[in-house]
């Protein structure tokens, strides 16, 4: 699912775990997210939702809201 789907999928970044270390806006394909006041901050409009900040950064201070499915397997 993507925001085409009517879902967004903005990463979240909890700013307690935070170290402000950048390592998530060197892998920003579209370059979507900056430091403001030592923490990362996410460019809604620009980010494309891919999730590689998530993957990359090292406390687990980013996640992905993934949508709840309910259709059934």
């Amino acid at each position: 699912l993507s925001s085409g789907d009517g879902y967004l999928m903005i990463p979240i970044i909890d700013e307690i775990r935070c170290t402000g270390c950048g390592g998530c806006i060197e892998i920003c394909p579209p370059q979507a997210i900056e430091m403001r006041e030592e923490k990362a901050f996410i460019d809604a409009e620009l980010c494309e939702e891919c999730g590689f900040c998530a993957a990359h950064c090292p406390t687990n201070a980013i996640t992905v809201p993934f949508p709840m499915s309910s259709e059934t397997v």
